[in-house]
């Protein structure tokens, strides 16, 4: 799948939504999927990631209701206009896609915010159950539509929260913060250095095409869902981990001192293994972020591969459609491969040099044939912008295309770009990316 496969016209949304509602929406915005290029499973132990944003989006057709009533419909989805009221919206009482928006609107509800309703047409070309956070970009599309809607003001980082708690507490899904903030804060031609404990955060840059070399999506076609037991019992390993060792979370534990940690937790062995992984998976981010500020991008091919040994055989949480790709890809002349995501199925990626991604592709696609596992999927990986969109009331839809350029630009590309919105023209209004905290160093706080 190329990256212009990510686009969608932002008309044919508009078109769409009117079709469904009878009346042009207030406005469309977009939100990206994304790749974890270190750091898996470390989130939700206050630890740190390294995600970007793809050129594959969540976009939404909004308006703003004033009577209480959610109507939400998908292009993506078989059915039609399912109709929801704000005020009956409870927590785990809907295991459908339109749990993720309608949590949303629960959250900034239950936050506080007065959320009237509101009409919403949505598509998106991010691969659901591919390990690419298509969940995410569904949740902060609607988070940045109902804080301009409704005027907010929140910020990136705030609505990501938000959408976090909507899939924790309403979807019933234990995921950490990641997904949601590299969505909603990462910008082009950079990879999003988080830390998930006080949401600090760094853009690192991140030009594979400059320095001859590309990061490769291989989606194995395997679906997992987050809201499934296996991610929960890791979760709460993790947590017991912690508990045994008398820190608040996995992040606490240096990793100069893992040994030592390991052996106070005794005969723990699945413990063991799931506090080893974190622990060093941390480190690996923080060898990630020291690697490419140095200019050693070629390097953090082993490390890579690395993280993919520790969530083999440590967190298990492999497969071996992932395990296929990583080993093919490797043997193929790959700089370093892993899986990528929660794991039980999804998507690996493959960092390698442009002279053999044609090579490695095509040995990854015989690998699966000859093993009779569904075709992969495989596609170039390009930083892009997070989350955009803005209000154009009585616009053409039609001349405003929805995309994301290969340099990953724009979200939702209206007529000018965000730097040129003159303020004095009214009908201009959006396409502003919002703040999220900065991170100053890169040293691990404890």
């Amino acid at each position: 799948m190329s990256s212009e496969a990510g686009e969608i016209a932002a008309g044919t949304v508009a078109e769409r939504f009117k079709e469904l509602y009878g009346a042009e929406p207030d406005g469309v915005w977009a939100a990206p999927g994304r790749v974890n290029l270190i750091g898996e499973h470390t989130d939700y132990n206050d630890g740190f990631v390294m995600p970007f944003a793809l050129p594959h989006t969540a976009v939404a057709a909004v308006s703003r209701r004033a009577d209480g009533v959610l109507r939400l419909h998908s292009s993506d989805v078989e059915g039609g206009v399912v109709e929801l009221d704000v005020d009956a919206l409870e927590p785990e009482s809907d295991r459908n896609w339109t749990a993720y928006p309608a949590g949303v609107v629960w959250a900034l509800r239950a936050a506080g915010h007065e959320v009237t309703g509101a009409d919403v047409h949505l598509t998106s070309t991010v691969p659901a159950g591919a390990g690419l956070s298509s969940s995410a970009a569904l949740e902060v599309v609607i988070a940045f539509a109902l804080n301009d809607l409704y005027e907010l003001d929140l910020k990136g980082w705030q609505l990501a929260r938000l959408c976090q708690r909507a899939e924790n507490v309403y979807v019933g899904a234990p995921v950490g913060i990641m997904d949601q903030t590299a969505s909603a804060c990462c910008t082009a031609g950079h990879a999003l250095f988080l830390d998930t404990r006080d949401l600090s955060q760094r853009q690192i840059p991140f030009d594979l095409a400059a320095e001859g070399m590309r990061l490769l999506v291989v989606d194995t076609q395997v679906k997992h869902e987050h809201s499934t037991g296996e991610y929960g019992k890791r979760r709460a390993g993790c947590e017991k981990g912690a508990a045994l060792l008398g820190v608040d979370a996995l992040r606490d534990v240096p990793y100069a001192e893992l040994d030592a940690a390991l052996a106070r937790l005794g005969d723990e062995e699945e413990v063991r293994r799931l506090v080893r992984h974190v622990v060093t998976e941390d480190e690996r981010v923080e060898r990630v972020v020291a690697l490419l500020e140095s200019g050693e991008t070629r390097a953090i091919g082993p490390v890579l591969t690395e993280g993919h040994a520790s969530l083999r055989d440590d967190f298990r949480i492999s497969c071996p459609e992932l395990d296929l790709v990583v080993d093919t890809a490797l043997s193929a002349g790959a700089l370093g491969a892993r899986m990528t995501g929660g794991g039980f199925g999804g998507s690996a990626i493959v960092l390698a040099d442009v002279a053999d991604v044609d090579t490695i592709t095509k040995a990854v696609e015989e690998a699966f044939a000859a093993a009779g596992f569904t075709a992969p999927r495989v596609f170039e990986a390009v930083p892009s912008a997070g989350a955009a969109g803005g209000v154009r009331l009585g616009a053409d839809w039609s001349a405003l295309p929805a995309q994301r350029s290969r340099a990953g630009l724009t979200a939702v590309q209206f007529d000018v770009v965000a730097g040129d919105l003159d303020d004095d023209r009214p009908e201009q209004v959006g396409v502003a990316q919002l703040g999220c905290p900065a991170r100053v160093n890169g040293s691990r706080s404890r």
